[in-house]
């Protein structure tokens, strides 16, 4: 997704038109949410003049089976695009890992920046797939912060290899969402698609073209 932003026309009066949203930085994640790109209008652009409050909630699947064909590693690499995104946007994260017996809180909404890097590099794989605790306690973080901050736009981003033993019933997050599928190697279960159709998110592969 190498697409850059360009100046846009002026039209009418002398200073021109006021610039519109479709000139400002990418919003990569609200982008993936409708799909993946393949023009370069498919690409949602956050307003110059304005900025809606928003959040960005990042659930991390960290569990053993993501040290499999570099499977964490390159996420590691997707999370740092999507760390500086959301700097450059002033988005807030709130990052939530799954690994080990149960699902831990790194980030609760704070703004992005320099203090990210530190965590994204210590960041290891080991342990269980502790991932249905990790969407509960999501789900009902979400709910409250909306009640406290009822303009806040709300986005879910999961990075999961889907290895687990056996699929619930499951909840959407009752925000966008989409599902990021980190699984690699010859043999795919390919469970991440399914716990995205029972999100209701949308469902990429992080080797998709992008």
């Amino acid at each position: 997704m190498g697409a850059n932003p360009r100046p846009g026309r002026l039209s009418g009066g002398r200073s021109g038109a006021r610039r519109s949203g479709v000139e400002g930085a990418v919003a990569w994640l609200p982008t993936l949410l409708r799909g993946r790109p393949q023009r370069r209008v498919d690409l949602i652009r956050l307003p110059r003049t304005r900025r809606e409050q928003a959040l960005w909630l990042v659930i991390v699947d960290a569990s053993a089976s993501t040290r499999r064909h570099q499977a964490l590693s390159d996420a590691k690499g997707l999370l740092a695009q999507l760390f500086e995104d959301a700097y450059r946007q002033r988005v807030r994260l709130a990052l939530l890992t799954a690994s080990g017996g149960a699902a831990r809180w790194q980030r609760h909404g704070m703004k992005a920046g320099a203090s990210m890097q530190p965590w994204l590099d210590a960041l290891g794989a080991g342990g269980g797939t502790p991932l249905f605790d990790a969407l509960a306690q999501a789900r009902d973080w979400l709910s409250e912060r909306s009640k406290r901050n009822p303009g806040e736009s709300q986005r879910v981003l999961i990075l999961t290899d889907g290895r687990v033993k056996d699929l619930p019933s499951l909840q959407p997050m009752n925000s966008p969402s989409v599902v990021i599928d980190i699984e690699r190697g010859p043999i795919r279960l390919g469970r991440a698609a399914q716990i995205a159709r029972a999100l209701e998110a949308d469902y990429r592969h992080i080797d998709d073209p992008q």
